[in-house]
Order: structure tokens, then C-alpha cells, then sequence
């Protein structure tokens, strides 16, 4: 049973979400930090998520792809910023073109990740801010909220079916 999320986006630009796995800050950094774990639970399904590049270090990029079960295929660029090993990662997250170049048309997304041991497993902290309430409530109209919450609970079901054995 998936545990429960909280999304709170009574803030002027800002949601704050947190949930809790049973698993250690180490196994949930690495499904963050690595291409080929991140991309089995970052797109809802039906979407797939798929990496194109990934340079994890400070002033490095996440290039990715959502891809949609009808050939749909949305780009987006994370440019990481601030990473403390197993504690947090700061990146800023946007809608890219297919070359990796940001889109401004649409909402650009600064998250700061918390990870943090606890005696039940992990608890992961996302503070995500936007530049105005207009691009937050755009992002939450795209979809954004229950996408995130089912990506997380992906998340949760591979770590238990791996870890349940």
C-alpha cells in the first residue's frame, strides 16, 4: 500500500511535497542520480521517461524526454545546481526543444530535493518554486500534481517489489 503524499501548494509560487519510503537514503539517491533507475519511475504511466544525457555533478544538465503512448514526446532540461552527497539536490527544471535548448513559453521550475534518514526509511522533501502563481497554477493545470504523485508512487512500488524479496 502506497504511503501517503503530501502536496501542499498553498503558497504564493511554491508547492512543497513529502512522502516516506521504507528505504535507505543511499538506494533512493541513486534512483535520482542515476539515468537508467530514474527514468523507470519519472514519467506517469503511460508515459516513459527516457534520458538522453545526464551529467550529474554541480552546473551539470539532465536532458529527458517524456514520451507518451502515442508517440507524444515532450523535452525538458534539468540544470543542476547545488548537490550535497545523500542530503540534497538543487536543480532547476524547464521545457526544452529537441536540441536542449529551454523553452520560454512555458513555466521553468526550481526544486530543492531533501533527503533525509529516518527510522521508517527515508523521507524526501520536494521544494519546488515558480516565478509568479500564473506559472505554478499553469503547471498544476498541465497535469503537473497528479503526474508527480503517480511518478512517486511508481517509486515506492519498484522499491518494495525490489526490496520485499
Amino acid at each position: 500500500m502506497n504511503s501517503e503524499i503530501v502536496f501542499n501548494k498553498d503558497f504564493d509560487s511554491g508547492v512543497y511535497v513529502m512522502k516516506v519510503y521504507k528505504a535507505d537514503v543511499s538506494t533512493l539517491w541513486d534512483y535520482f542520480t542515476k539515468s537508467e533507475l530514474i527514468d523507470q519511475w519519472w514519467a506517469p504511466k503511460p508515459w516513459k521517461c527516457e534520458t538522453e544525457k545526464m551529467d550529474f555533478q554541480e552546473n551539470g544538465i539532465w536532458l529527458y524526454a517524456m514520451k507518451g503512448p502515442n508517440g507524444e514526446k515532450e523535452m525538458a532540461l534539468a540544470n543542476y545546481e547545488e548537490i550535497m552527497p545523500h542530503r540534497s539536490i538543487a536543480w532547476t527544471d524547464a521545457f526544452a526543444d529537441d536540441k536542449g535548448k529551454v523553452r520560454t513559453d512555458l513555466p521553468q521550475t526550481s526544486w530543492l530535493i531533501g533527503f533525509t534518514g529516518i527510522d521508517e526509511g527515508t523521507r524526501m522533501t520536494f521544494n519546488l518554486h515558480f516565478n509568479s502563481k500564473e506559472e505554478m497554477n499553469q503547471l498544476i493545470e498541465m497535469g503537473f500534481e497528479e503526474g508527480f504523485k503517480m511518478g512517486l508512487n511508481q517509486l515506492e512500488d519498484i522499491l518494495e517489489e525490489k526490496y520485499s524479496k
